[in-house]
């Protein structure tokens, strides 16, 4: 019996101090920065929004660059912490689908309790990690919304026009044009509640996420058009979801 006793006793103690002394695995996001230490950082692209009529399910969305690899989902305990205090954030494994056809990357995440989540990956020589986001799936809940102005100022260059329905916040918009089958087509940011295709003018260049430029609409064919309006804190107050054919 006293042995029994005295192996449960070691195999305790061999695993707890196994986990204190593990350097390798980081407890925090403060400790994965320290053993990347040697990387370059850089930035990614992410936002997040709550599912269209359920508040407990949060989407977070980011964008991987070709070689993204060691992706990471942290979030902090609760908002009333500093948000650059990367020692607050600790990591959650969450489920993740691709999405426009694996051109971008989506978390979900379960709970109605709001935080601040950042996402990182690593490539050759870098540490990407996003701005943090504010969750406000329940104090600033997302509306999904299926109105948009399309026209035409000339044949196959649709101009989207869209409201803000009552949203002051609203610091940038987010448009991804896909085919029938949700398809990446093109991706790309403005200041402004407009966007033609494929006009670039008003559109903010740093944060274009097209690595070419895109194709030209066919004639009859049927795309999607996404909008996301993200504010500061990189919550997305507005969805909205339309298809329309080619003219």
């Amino acid at each position: 019996m006293k042995l029994k006793y005295l192996l449960c006793f070691f195999y305790v103690l061999f695993f707890s101090c196994s986990e204190d002394n593990d350097v390798k695995t980081p407890r925090n996001l403060e400790e994965y920065i320290d053993i990347n230490s040697n990387r370059q950082l850089d930035n990614v692209i992410a936002c997040a929004a709550n599912a269209d009529g359920n508040l407990s399910l949060t989407y977070i969305f980011y964008y991987p660059i070709n070689g993204a690899k060691e992706i990471k989902y942290f979030e902090t305990e609760d908002i009333n912490v500093e948000k650059n205090d990367f020692s607050n954030y600790r990591r959650k494994i969450l489920p993740e689908v691709d999405i426009f056809g694996g051109k971008l990357k989506r978390f979900s995440r379960s709970g109605s309790d709001e935080v601040w989540c950042i996402i990182s990956y690593v490539t050759n020589g870098k540490l990407h990690l996003s701005e943090p986001i504010r969750l406000k799936n329940t104090t600033s809940p997302t509306i999904w919304k299926d109105e948009v102005i399309i026209q035409y100022p000339a044949t196959l260059e649709p101009k989207f026009t869209w409201s803000d329905f009552g949203i002051a916040d609203n610091a940038i918009y987010f448009q991804v044009l896909s085919d029938e089958d949700d398809d990446f087509i093109s991706g790309i940011y403005t200041r402004e509640n407009f966007f033609q295709y494929y006009d670039t003018s008003n559109t903010d260049e740093n944060l274009v996420i097209n690595t070419t430029i895109p194709a030209g609409l066919i004639l009859g064919d049927t795309y999607n058009f996404t909008l996301m309006a993200v504010n500061e804190y990189n919550w997305v107050n507005l969805v909205i979801q339309k298809s329309f054919v080619a003219e």
